[in-house]
């Protein structure tokens, strides 16, 4: 309708301007437009009837406009309108046709699939209208793109899509070629993220407008899991919290079963209740990580009767669960039952190692759990050397002036440049009472402490969970979500409490104290640095060990899921990453290792290895590069061919001396991208035409697509002037315009 009325397409007006070619000066028609307007004006007033006030006013006005209207539309084509506009030249400029050529291009709809579709959208006419006007070329995409000669050559059978990373090669390999514009049919649906902003500025720097044919239903009846976050390491025979976030449409309000699988035993399941059709939902999950070794974990939400796509409901993540020794060094400040009770919480915990010294009078101590006779014999540490070497840090009823500046810094510099963890309990000599608020440690508290001493309250309160500490690790005693609440109201009550102020804003409260009619922080958690700090405060969790009956491990439970988690993400000096150990039809693998010397300084000039060990005797041996905006980072780069485990053995060197060793294991899979996200992405059709100058198109409006494309202004192209004073909608106007003055004269009675 635009080009009948318009003449061109919108694309042409919008790319254009508005010129007028006559050679008389544009100020005469401005004096003639204000001229007409006024005769007009005055003609209407001295001819409309005195008698009728009502037409002087609203009436006269709409009389007025529709002359003044047709006067100036007339006058103006005088001056002969035009609109210039950049045109490519025919035959000098190369348009590439480009196909999505993967596996979800071969789902059938309404007895074709997509890539027949996009086929017979061709070649019903829209291909040789292209190629009577430009040079085509003909390309495949799926990982990349690839030249054909036909479009017999398309299969439909490619494990992935990347059109990001095939339009940037688009533009990377035709540089020296007049591109005029890009014709892209797919169904959306990308296993790499999206089209990043180098490739649409690869696009924008040369001019070259994406035009976007859409394939495919938009939306399923069906259920798909969108991601899976969760650590990707482990302590053997720790909670794991894995946050599940999926969608649906047609199934809202129904009920469905969430499990998590490690190989075919079940760890873990939980209902869930469908929310609103679209939208993302998210639910967690907290089981046991078992032994030790790499566990591929299935997430899976149970097939719905009359779903479409059942290859979508579940997800793979790798963890790797590790058994090596932890330490915590644990200061207390006086003799106390909560002093052997936590100890003897870690008695069964083949992980985590205590090491204590308790101050048993003003220049005593007494210590437990030393590896040698040397380990504390001269009191709390004073060197790096000496403290880095635990992973966690327990200080109980002990004053802050105990320890001596220089102590008190290198606490801070453990948590936050070692990425330790720090625990501080309720006690006499604790936390407010012990002067920690105005110590310069207060930066690491996850709180701000009351300015005041008298916090620590010998009297009764009881324990509720708040909604945070209902989905962490550390407060699970039960597997049931609903039954842990009530399990924790349940637990005796505390015999005494310390009011540790206002949690800080990157705070998380988890259990609150319950004391009359308030409700009062008790343990509270915060991420510092590299590191965590948290306080539990309170000297009596031994109250619930001693009332509870003797088979129940509740207290046990608590402290040991609270000092795994103080210590379980503390990194050694070699500490490797990978941004995702599942790499779903990708072969492309990026390692990232963040190197330190013994002062956990980075260190720049170590020289970094990674080995590559993966199934069928596959082995290399890369050598990681420095980063050069982050020193003591090394990166590197590898190609994992085949499917399979892989696991990578990081070293890192410093001249003879061995720095540290590190490993990671990650896993291939092959056959599951396309599986998601198979309804047409037209989102993103739509975002990467805007963003290029492109237009998005349904299949059967492609009639029109080579009279549009030659407005372009990349490749070869010239200016032209087209001519408006024979568009139809200036006829209908000039015929609009006194008809419609003369019917509104004569219903008024002015005829």
């Amino acid at each position: 309708m635009f080009e009948f009325l318009f003449k061109y397409p919108a694309s042409a007006f919008s790319r254009g301007e508005l010129v007028l070619l006559a050679n008389w000066p544009r100020w005469i028609l401005g004096v003639l437009l204000l001229a007409t307007s006024a005769g007009f004006a005055l003609l209407l007033r001295s001819k409309l009837p005195k008698t009728l006030p009502a037409l002087r006013s609203w009436r006269m006005a709409v009389l007025w406009f529709l002359q003044t209207a047709l006067a100036a539309l007339l006058l103006t084509l005088l001056w002969q309108p035009a609109l210039m506009v950049a045109e490519l030249k025919p035959q000098q400029n190369i348009i590439a046709v480009v196909v999505d050529d993967s596996r979800s291009m071969g789902i059938t709809e309404s007895g074709s699939t997509r890539k027949a579709e996009a086929v017979k959208a061709l070649e019903s006419g829209v291909l040789s209208d292209l190629q009577k006007r430009f040079q085509t070329r003909l390309y495949r995409m799926d990982s990349k793109l690839n030249r054909v000669n036909g479009l017999d050559e398309l299969h439909a059978a490619a494990p992935v899509t990347r059109i990001g990373d095939s339009l940037k090669q688009l533009a990377d390999e035709t540089t020296d070629l007049p591109i005029g514009a890009v014709v892209l049919l797919s169904d959306g649906s990308d296993n790499s993220g999206g089209v990043d902003l180098d490739t649409i500025s690869a696009l924008r720097s040369r001019h070259i407008p994406v035009h976007t044919v859409g394939f495919g239903r938009e939306q399923y009846q069906d259920v798909e899991i969108n991601d899976v976050s969760l650590p990707a390491r482990a302590l053997a025979d720790s909670r794991l919290a894995a946050s599940v976030s999926f969608h649906q449409r047609g199934y809202a309000g129904r009920k469905g079963m969430l499990a998590v699988r490690d190989g075919a035993k079940v760890l873990t399941t939980r209902e869930i209740t469908f929310g609103p059709d679209g939208n993302i939902q998210t639910e967690n999950l907290l089981f046991n990580a078992g032994a030790a070794g790499a566990k591929p974990l299935s997430f899976s939400i149970d097939p719905l009767p009359g779903e479409e796509n059942r290859a979508n409901n579940a997800l793979t993540r790798l963890v790797d669960v590790r058994s090596e020794k932890r330490r915590i060094l644990y200061i207390e400040g006086e003799p106390r039952w909560e002093y052997k009770f936590v100890r003897r919480a870690e008695d069964d915990d083949r992980i985590v190692q205590i090491s204590s010294m308790m101050r048993t009078s003003e220049n005593k101590i007494y210590r437990q759990g030393i590896a040698d006779s040397k380990e504390l014999a001269e009191g709390f540490p004073n060197k790096v050397e000496d403290l880095f070497p635990y992973q966690g840090i327990i200080i109980g009823s002990v004053e802050a002036n105990y320890f001596t500046p220089e102590q008190q810094e290198l606490i801070k510099e453990f948590v936050d440049r070692r990425g330790g963890g720090l625990l501080m309990l309720g006690g006499r000599y604790s936390l407010a009472d012990g002067a920690w608020g105005v110590s310069s440690m207060a930066d690491l508290l996850p709180v701000v402490l009351p300015n005041r001493k008298g916090t620590f309250h010998r009297e009764q309160a009881t324990v509720e969970l708040t909604p945070a500490g209902a989905e962490s690790i550390i407060c699970r005693l039960l597997e049931d979500p609903a039954k842990n609440i009530e399990r924790w109201k349940k637990l005796p009550p505390l015999i005494d409490y310390q009011e540790i102020g206002t949690p800080k804003p990157g705070a998380a409260v988890l259990v609150e104290a319950k004391v009359g009619s308030r409700n009062l922080p008790l343990l509270a958690t915060e991420n510092y640095g590299r590191g965590r700090t948290a306080i539990m405060a309170t000297s009596s969790t031994w109250h619930w060990r001693m009332l509870l009956p003797v088979g129940d491990k509740s207290q046990e439970e608590f402290w040991q899921q609270l000092l795994r988690w103080l210590i379980s993400d503390s990194p050694g000096r070699v500490y490797s990453s990978i941004p995702n150990p599942m790499l779903f039809d990708d072969s492309h693998v990026r390692v990232s290792v963040d190197v330190r010397d013994k002062k956990y300084m980075p260190l720049g000039d170590a020289q970094v290895e990674a080995h590559f060990l993966g199934p069928q005797k596959t082995a290399a041996m890369v050598e990681m590069t420095p980063d050069p905006n982050s020193p003591g980072i090394f990166n590197a780069e590898w190609t994992a061919e085949k499917p399979g485990t892989y696991t990578v053995e990081i070293s890192a060197k410093r001249a003879d001396e061995d720095v540290g060793r590190d490993t990671l294991m990650f896993q291939r899979i092959d056959g599951v991208a396309e599986n998601f996200r198979t309804e047409q992405n037209r989102d993103l059709l739509e975002k990467l035409a805007s963003q290029t100058g492109g237009r998005y198109w349904q299949p059967q409006e492609l009639s029109k697509l080579a009279d549009e494309i030659p407005y372009s202004e990349a490749g070869i192209t010239i200016r032209q002037a087209k001519s408006l004073w024979n568009m139809p909608v200036i006829f209908l106007l000039i015929l609009l315009l006194p008809s419609s003055e003369w019917l509104l004269r004569r219903k008024w009675g002015l005829v």
